[in-house]
C-alpha cells in the first residue's frame, strides 16, 4: 500500500470516527445511518486493495456525507476531497484547487528527482506562500 493511501486512510479512520459520533448524538435515523456506516467501511476495506476501483466510492461516500450530514460538512479533511476527486472538486474552493494543484506538480517534480516528499509540509509552505501573496 502507497504512503498516499496510508495517509488517506488514516484521514478516512477520523472522519468515520465523527460520523460514529454523529451517530451517537442520535442527530440521525438510526437505521439509515448505520447501512451508511456500512458502505463506509466497504471504501475503508476495498481503498488500500485497489485505490483505482475505490474512487468512485470514495467520491460517492464523500458526497453523500455533505449531504445527509451537513452539520459535519466542514470536518471533511479537504486532502480527501482532492484525492477522491470528481465530483468531490466541487466543493473546494478555486485557491484550494489551485494549492492542490502545486502540490501534485511539486510532488511529481520530487519523484522524477528520487528527492523526498512531505505532503503536508508542502502544504504548509505553499499555503503560508499564498498567504503572503495576499498581504
Amino acid at each position: 500500500m502507497s504512503n498516499v493511501v496510508a495517509d488517506h486512510l488514516v484521514l478516512l479512520d477520523h472522519l468515520r470516527s465523527i460520523l460514529v459520533a454523529v451517530g451517537e448524538a442520535e442527530q440521525v435515523p438510526e437505521e439509515s445511518h448505520a447501512l451508511f456506516l456500512e458502505r463506509f467501511d466497504e471504501l475503508l476495506k476495498s481503498l488500500p486493495i485497489d485505490p483505482i476501483e475505490s474512487q468512485y466510492l470514495g467520491q460517492d461516500i464523500l458526497t453523500q456525507v455533505i449531504t445527509r450530514y451537513p452539520q459535519i460538512a466542514h470536518l471533511i479533511p479537504r486532502d480527501l476531497l482532492w484525492f477522491f476527486a470528481g465530483d468531490c472538486l466541487h466543493y473546494l474552493s478555486d485557491e484550494e484547487i489551485d494549492l492542490y494543484q502545486a502540490l501534485e506538480e511539486r510532488r511529481y517534480e520530487a519523484e522524477q528527482n528520487d528527492e523526498p516528499f512531505d505532503w503536508n509540509q508542502e502544504k504548509q509552505l505553499l499555503a503560508m506562500s499564498a498567504q503572503d501573496s495576499k498581504h
